[in-house]
């Protein structure tokens, strides 16, 4: 284990984050992890680690980062205007730095999270078997906390080094633009009124101000599944939660491990990498969709990700 990097400005809202801890659910606590698990593996295949070592997520606002050695890193998901050394920076590529080069962000031209992974995997405090910052817990990754000016940041050695230049082919990378995410039934969709189950495959919503990793409020028609209440349960990333005041909220990589509202629809796996990429303001669609085609985008993503290696 070495230093990396020393955080010359943190950024928004930088994090720690791995694959997360979906072994501890049963016990009550949250898996977080990437918020776009595709963008957060493919980075890290690009630079020749295991798809669950730990890579920077950075939200919005990205991190000023000096090298204090030699390394190999990309950067994928969000374009936040990577440059490196003032000139533009290479994405979904893997690409070299030396000892006191500098990794700078600009502004958001498109998605909300990039992902830098660094060939030996970023080193944090693990917690319960993950590495993956927990804000509200106050444990793993930085101390249990966003990045700080002067925090340095540590790196395994890697096993093995891929060839800079290394990268996933243009084609293959997801469209952060369409805001298009497909849904399947949920286990209350039938509690939907007919209504209600129209304006939920048929109209726009708006991503509330008042959404983080746990949780994405939706502003937008007011839908209505009426029925009896029910006890609590076991939840996912992706379920589209239905409170009685008819705004959905569909749960991200820190959401809650049960409840009892609704579940009206669940978003496919292979478009949780387009809602991660969502930010406050931004309109989302959900596409009604079947279980077969929803494993066949998955498919896809898998495939997509294997013809880095």
């Amino acid at each position: 284990m070495t230093e990396v990097f020393r955080v010359a400005a943190p950024g928004l809202f930088t994090t720690i984050q791995d694959l997360g801890r979906p072994q501890a659910i049963a016990s009550g606590v949250t898996p977080g992890g990437a918020m776009d698990r595709f963008a957060h593996s493919a980075a890290n295949l690009v630079v020749g680690n295991d798809p669950s070592a730990a890579t920077l997520e950075c939200t919005l606002i990205g991190p000023r980062l000096v090298a204090l050695r030699p390394c190999l890193i990309a950067i994928t998901g969000a374009d936040l205007e990577a440059r490196l050394n003032g000139a533009p920076a290479a994405t979904w590529t893997g690409f070299s730095m030396s000892a006191g080069d500098e990794l700078t962000f600009g502004h958001r031209r498109g998605g909300a999270r990039a992902y830098v992974a660094v060939a030996g995997g970023v080193i944090g405090d693990r917690w319960l078997g993950s590495m993956s910052t927990n804000v509200m817990a106050g444990r793993g990754g930085m101390n249990g906390r966003r990045l700080m000016s002067g925090d340095v940041v540590f790196a395994a050695e890697p096993f093995y080094l891929a060839d800079a230049g290394s990268h996933l082919a243009a084609n293959l990378r997801p469209q952060y633009a369409d805001h298009a995410v497909h849904a399947i039934d949920g286990p209350h969709a039938k509690r939907l009124t007919t209504e209600s189950r129209s304006a939920l495959f048929s109209s726009s919503f708006s991503l509330s101000p008042n959404s983080n990793r746990m949780g994405y409020r939706l502003d937008g028609a007011r839908l209505e599944a009426p029925g009896e209440e029910l006890l609590s349960f076991g939840l996912i990333a992706g379920v589209l939660q239905l409170p009685s005041g008819g705004q959905p909220i569909l749960l991200m990589a820190d959401h809650q491990t049960a409840g009892g509202y609704p579940v009206i629809a669940t978003v496919a796996g292979a478009s949780m990498p387009l809602a991660a990429q969502l930010a406050p303001g931004d309109e989302v669609r959900f596409v009604e969709t079947s279980i077969e085609a929803a494993l066949e985008m998955r498919a896809a993503q898998r495939a997509a990700l294997d013809s880095i290696i």
